[in-house]
This record gives C-alpha cells, sequence and structure tokens, in this order.
C-alpha cells in the first residue's frame, strides 16, 4: 500500500496541470471614419448646453469657465497631434439652428460651408458638463478614548463629481452629408478639497481622449486575455 501511495504521488508530480495565465496584447482599432481622399477637417465650437437644454458659459463654484473655448482648444489640439489632418480655420459661422438633428440634416449649409472653407471634413457637437454634489454618511469604526472600545458612527464625507457628455458629428465637406455621430460620456468624484471644476474637466477628457481620437485615427489599445496553458 505504502509503495503504491509513493507511485500515485510521483506520477501526478510529473504529469503537466493545466494553468490560466493572464496576458495583455496590444490590439489595433480602426478609424471610425474612412480618411482616404480626406485631408483637412475644420472644427466649428460645439453648442454648450445645460441640463434643461438652454445654451450658456458654465459658472462652477464661482470660478468662470468657458466650457467651448476650453474643448475647442483640446480637440484642435489632440487632431494636430495624433493624426495627419490638417486643420483649417473656419472664421466666423452662422449656424441655420441650435438644434442638432435639424443641423444634421441640412446638407445645403454643410455643402456650402465645405465649398468656403476647403475642408473635406467638418465637426461640429454639442458640450454638457455638469458639476453634482457626492456628499453622504458613511460608517466608520473608531476606539473612544475613555474605555478603549471600538464603536462605529456615521460620519459626512464632502465630494463632487464631474460629468462631461459629449456629442460629436462628422460631415463630409464636398457632399455635406453625415459621415459619423457619436457620444462620449465620463464621470469623475473627488474629494471637496480637490474639486477643482477644471480639474474635474480635464480629468473627463484624458478618460475620453482615445475615443475621441479614434474616430480620426487607428489607435492601439491594450486588452487583456487569459490563455489556458498545459
Amino acid at each position: 500500500m505504502r509503495a503504491a501511495a509513493a507511485l500515485f504521488a510521483a506520477l501526478l508530480a510529473a504529469a503537466p496541470l493545466a494553468a490560466d495565465v493572464e496576458v495583455r496584447l496590444r490590439l489595433p482599432v480602426r478609424a471610425r471614419i474612412d480618411l482616404q481622399g480626406k485631408s483637412s477637417l475644420a472644427a466649428l465650437p460645439f453648442v454648450v448646453v445645460g441640463r434643461e437644454g438652454s445654451q450658456t458659459i458654465e459658472r462652477l463654484r464661482g470660478t468662470s469657465i468657458d466650457v467651448q473655448q476650453e474643448f475647442q482648444r483640446y480637440l484642435l489640439k489632440v487632431i494636430r497631434r495624433e493624426t495627419p489632418l490638417r486643420v483649417v480655420e473656419t472664421g466666423p459661422v452662422d449656424l441655420p439652428t441650435f438644434d442638432l438633428e435639424a443641423l444634421a440634416a441640412d446638407t445645403a449649409f454643410w455643402r456650402s460651408l465645405g465649398e468656403r472653407t476647403q475642408a473635406d471634413l467638418l465637426v461640429i457637437g454639442s458640450l454638457d458638463f455638469d458639476i453634482q454634489d457626492k456628499s453622504g454618511y458613511r460608517t466608520e469604526e473608531y476606539v473612544s478614548p475613555f474605555d478603549g472600545r471600538s464603536y462605529y458612527r456615521q460620519v459626512l464625507v464632502e465630494r463632487t463629481g464631474f460629468e462631461y457628455d459629449i456629442v460629436m458629428m462628422v460631415f463630409d465637406g464636398a457632399t455635406g452629408e453625415r459621415l459619423h455621430a457619436d457620444n462620449f460620456k465620463d464621470f469623475k468624484q473627488f474629494e471637496t478639497e480637490e474639486a477643482d471644476p477644471l480639474r474635474g474637466m480635464f480629468e473627463n477628457l484624458i478618460a475620453l481622449e482615445d475615443r475621441i481620437v479614434n474616430v480620426f485615427a487607428q489607435k492601439t489599445v491594450e486588452a487583456t486575455r487569459v490563455l489556458l496553458t498545459d
């Protein structure tokens, strides 16, 4: 019996064991728009909307932030950095409407703007940057200095949330047809003492950057895969 047990243990040790191995892969993601024959882009100022749908320049916690200007500067920066597209200035543009769906259907407007700017692609959309009070109570343990015993108490934790909701539409400058439409959303939360609106805005944009760039350029993303090995 001892010899049989020893032989069985030896066989188990010699047999290959299956194992899960986690690996990270870099995968290419094709651009959402076919850029063949497209070499230039013009971006109109995005329409800034509030929760009620009214146009506004957000004023958050006493700090005046031009949401439209900050996003426009950011968008053109990443397009110049991440794509081969040449950025064309549009000059002043009078939109026929601020309703994005009605604007998307106005192919004559986009065709005319494409002819005037000589841009292959035209970009516009809407921005909604929202600040939210996420304060609440949490339970924490503490030790009483009087009797040394542990107790639980409710403590108010002040937190601020920042939510960015971006709608982006891309039009063909030659035909006026809409080539692509997308919606990008991100939410970030900070302790109150760290709740700077400008920081919250750019934390949102950094989180969304790969998706925004992927509209115009191929991106490489990292993904985790689990392999079963013998």
